[in-house]
């Protein structure tokens, strides 16, 4: 059973701040309220969720000057782009439906449990997806499982562990995947990809396992999805003129979860597009080592022969444009992204969304490829992750890795460890290019086995990097404090127990 609802009435809802009061909770329709408002929030976090999760990576970097704090690792915690407040407004909603639902099931008989379980499980999804957005972030945060009912409630709570947070956001997906009550479908084709299923489920619980190296649990759920025999799973789209069809215009069969803006139904837009222009104004730009690798992929993509309507491999299909047009793909030097910004591929220079309503992807299939290939070459499985990272390329149009195939097994025995992981991280790059995963990827290959590959990790930060003195950032990132935010002032000061990042408490 679903409710019947629009998608004007999802993305236009505007949250109630009467929503958290014990004299609110009377009906489904009010449950039902909260649940959309954390959408909405979880919309309202995004600009700040590809700031966070690209600025620092290496690929783009900003022309504005408070954001260049960020990617040179130089923030204050007064500074507005570590706040968290967005964030926490989600994680309310979330707590406030797991605590509030079951009491409205009792009451209302119109609510029925299935319902109720459904809305848990999505409240689940959104919990548990913002605090590992906070692990990644800052390390260790409050964990909060109660909801703000009003100001009688206390602010002050300690910073929990990253691993105790690592713990509740595995527990959240089992007891929501253990409620079968998770939807692999809804009956209105949009909420499919724009609510939360097990298939966003399944993807999460991989995404925590991999970032505390339980490679094991992170291979078992990313099966779950590449394996799935539904009918209508989450599947890998394999041709690559079809690449585009995952942001224009959004929802495709390759979409795991994303967060939808509708302009013509609900007057919904976001600034997304604006983050890039097409000149000299652009806020945010490509690196010169992010322009390298897209040029060398597009020259090798036109020598495999691929070209689709002036535009070849998925830099110049979906991403970027080069200047000048088609004649000079091969040696450009300006690229432009087109994922939230285009409306159709014919025309290189044409074709842009008439309103910004693009998408947010938050999940798709090849993601879960290439965490399997992560966790599979962290277990020794280097046959498994070439063959992962194969499908990618050959996709993109630029041939097998290394040209190996993945039975050849003698070339497969030649690779190791940090040669794959390091081909990974460069197709995670390219593919996922302005989808907020960049900065996390380089975080996590720093992290790994005791810290195995930090030099390789800085010198991926210090490549992308043009907005400081490099000797700066490398004296940075020596403490490993640095590589998360700051806790914000704001919250420091109002609650007595939160302890600051050692890092920015010791460089006041």
């Amino acid at each position: 059973m679903t409710c019947a609802t629009s998608c004007n009435d999802w993305l236009d809802l505007k949250p109630n701040n009467e929503q958290i009061t014990d004299d609110y909770w009377k009906s489904k329709e009010d449950v039902q309220s909260v649940v959309m408002s954390g959408y909405y929030y979880m919309r309202q976090c995004v600009p700040n969720f590809i700031k966070w999760g690209e600025l620092r990576g290496g690929v783009f970097y900003s022309s504005d000057s408070g954001e260049s704090k960020l990617q040179d690792f130089n923030m204050t915690p007064s500074h507005n782009l570590c706040k968290y407040a967005d964030v926490y407004k989600v994680i309310n909603a979330a707590n406030s439906v797991l605590k509030y639902a079951p009491g409205v099931c009792s009451i209302d008989d119109t609510y029925a449990e299935s319902m109720m379980m459904s809305h848990l499980c999505e409240a689940y999804f959104m919990r548990a997806y913002c605090y590992l957005i906070l692990v990644k972030n800052y390390g260790s945060v409050p964990l909060i499982l109660e909801p703000y009912v009003d100001d009688t409630e206390s602010f002050d709570i300690a910073k929990s562990t990253e691993a105790q947070i690592i713990e509740q956001i595995k527990a959240d997906v089992m007891t929501a995947l253990n409620t079968d009550a998770a939807k692999g479908t809804y009956e209105v084709e949009w909420e499919t990809k724009g609510r939360a299923t097990k298939w966003a489920l399944y993807a999460l619980m991989a995404d925590a396992c991999l970032w505390s190296e339980d490679y094991e649990t992170c291979k078992e759920y990313c099966n779950k999805i590449l394996n799935a025999t539904d009918s209508f799973r989450p599947v890998f789209i394999t041709a690559g003129t079809q690449w585009y069809d995952m942001f224009c215009f959004g929802n495709s069969n390759e979409s795991i979860f994303e967060l939808n803006w509708n302009y013509n139904t609900a007057q919904e837009t976001n600034n997304f597009a604006s983050l890039w222009s097409q000149d000299a104004s652009s806020k945010f730009r490509f690196s010169s080592s992010a322009i390298r690798k897209m040029q060398e992929e597009v020259s090798t993509a036109v020598a495999n022969g691929a070209t689709v309507e002036g535009r070849v491999g998925r830099m110049l299909l979906a991403s970027c444009i080069p200047a000048g047009g088609n004649a000079a793909y091969a040696v450009a030097s300006t690229f432009y992204m087109w994922k939230y910004a285009g409306t159709e591929i014919q025309d290189p220079e044409g074709g842009k969304r008439v309103h910004q309503d693009a998408n947010f992807i938050i999940y798709r299939v090849s993601e879960i490829m290439m965490m399997l290939a992560q966790a599979e070459t962290m277990t020794g499985n280097i046959q498994e992750a070439v063959k992962q990272v194969n499908r990618i390329r050959n996709r993109a149009g630029i041939g097998n890795f290394q040209g190996i195939d993945e039975d050849d097994a003698g070339a497969i025995a030649n690779i190791d460890e940090q040669t794959m992981l390091e081909e990974i991280l460069d197709q995670k790059a390219m593919e996922f290019i302005g989808e907020a995963k960049r900065w996390y990827d380089v975080l996590w290959f720093g992290r790994i086995a005791n810290n195995k590959y930090r030099d390789s990790f800085v010198r991926l930060v210090l490549d992308g990097n043009q907005t400081t003195n490099l000797s700066w950032v490398t004296s940075v990132l020596a403490d490993k404090n640095s590589w998360y935010m700051p806790i914000p002032q704001v919250d420091i000061d109002h609650n007595v127990l939160l302890e600051q990042n050692p890092y920015y408490s010791s460089n006041k």
